[in-house]
């Protein structure tokens, strides 16, 4: 349960992360609420994966999810550039990711 709750939070650090870039450095009304309200989800799911996962792993794995996610985010919906350079980088995080799963006792 605490692995399926750290995913969910990485989720939600895409979501507030993505709202950020709306916002408009916070100009923005509902951009601004969508990323404060993500922010809280996402920092309490994490909170909670840590009373089971140990603090490098759950952190890590978060960031990676919230990194590649907002990678993704970033060239489906934002035009961002996409190149193989980009792409073997996001893929490495991946990497890391699942070796740091596989790794983890919890």
């Amino acid at each position: 349960m605490a692995w399926l709750t750290l995913f969910i939070a990485g989720l939600f650090e895409v979501v507030w992360a993505s709202a950020m870039k709306q916002s408009e450095g916070f100009t923005r009304l509902w951009p601004s609420v969508i990323t404060l309200v993500g922010m809280l989800v996402s920092f309490g799911l994490l909170a909670w994966s840590m009373r089971v996962l140990p603090l490098g792993t759950a952190y890590t794995v978060w960031t990676g999810i919230g990194a590649v996610g907002a990678f993704v985010v970033g060239i489906a919906f934002l035009g961002e550039a996409v190149s193989l350079s980009r792409l073997l980088a996001a893929g490495l995080i991946v990497s890391g990711l699942l070796l740091m799963k596989l790794s983890s006792p919890a």
